[in-house]
């Protein structure tokens, strides 16, 4: 995909105009997304397209956790992004932020997070990356979508909640405009878009097979992303392409891969290669350091300019 690159000048001019620019902080940046409609075309294909950032799990920096609201808003105080969380249940059925099973990697609690209520869980607090215990607490996933609406966009990957229970949180907060789910298969996708047709998805779409499924399924290209795995390879061009000509933008995630580089100029250059592979969507756990690493990537004319703002 050509990319244009930012001179100085036009720089200058789109602070000037409150674009995207990132890095200002103080003031959160937000994405000024109004319906399931304004969702569908922030994540559309066109081949002018910003590099957009999505934290994994919201960002990793020391003295902020993992699935907390601390760190969306630290994060979004540097540059714009989306998150992907990972909701949970206890074992009262209560929606809470935690992506492993346990407790012991991220909080100050032990064993599997089902075998607490919600109320048992309010005594721990959540570690950072490194170990290090915050006052933070763990929070529930319907706290989460009342903090983002009108600042971001929420990714919910696929752990233990039922679909059924997902749908109906969403619906319950008309949420739809800025809440978007993982899905593993066109199965899963169907099935969200038979209790509500305007859902907006990120899908596993990491081979030909895969897409062939979706495809085959006959749902709809420009309400999805698609995850095309954690590598920049030479198989990602038949992806690309096909993606591409749907409509539908494709993203690389370094949570898993470049992000584990020991130094930030070999995490810079990995971040530089997924941008110029053709991905439009950038996932790290390191999203403002990726954000800066891939900032030139901001398109000089794109339409995706109306989405960005501040608060």
């Amino acid at each position: 995909m050509k990319k244009n690159f930012l001179n100085p000048l036009l720089l200058t001019t789109l602070l000037a105009i409150g674009g995207y620019t990132g890095f200002a902080q103080g003031k959160l940046n937000v994405l000024k997304i109004q319906s399931a409609k304004d969702l569908h075309a922030y994540f559309q294909y066109t081949g002018n397209d910003v590099m957009l950032i999505a934290g994994h799990r919201g960002g990793m920096v020391k003295g902020f956790p993992e699935n907390s609201i601390a760190t969306f808003e630290n994060t979004l105080k540097h540059t714009p992004a989306f998150f992907e969380i990972d909701p949970r249940l206890t074992k009262d059925s209560v929606i809470v932020l935690m992506h492993d099973a346990t407790l012991d990697r991220t909080t100050t609690g032990k064993g599997k997070l089902s075998d607490y209520t919600y109320e048992e869980l309010k005594k721990f607090r959540l570690k950072d990356a490194e170990g290090n215990v915050t006052d933070f607490p763990i929070p529930k996933l319907s706290e989460v979508i009342e903090w983002a609406r009108g600042k971001t966009v929420l990714n919910l990957d696929h752990k233990d909640v039922p679909l059924p229970m997902t749908a109906a949180l969403i619906k319950k907060h008309k949420a739809d405009a800025f809440v978007m789910l993982t899905v593993h298969s066109a199965a899963e996708m169907q099935y969200y878009l038979s209790q509500n047709k305007n859902h907006t998805f990120s899908a596993f779409v990491r081979n030909r097979k895969e897409y062939d499924d979706y495809e085959k399924a006959g749902v709809p290209f420009n309400q999805m992303i698609a995850y095309i795995g954690p590598h920049v390879k030479p198989e990602n061009r038949e992806l690309y392409e096909l993606l591409h000509k749907k409509g539908t933008m494709c993203m690389i995630s370094a949570a898993s891969s470049y992000d584990k580089l020991k130094t930030p100029e070999e995490r810079r250059a990995a971040y530089l290669a997924i941008a110029k592979d053709g991905a439009s969507i950038l996932e790290s756990d390191l999203p403002i350091e990726a954000a800066e690493a891939v900032k030139e990537y901001v398109q000089k004319s794109s339409a995706k300019q109306k989405f960005f703002g501040k608060e």
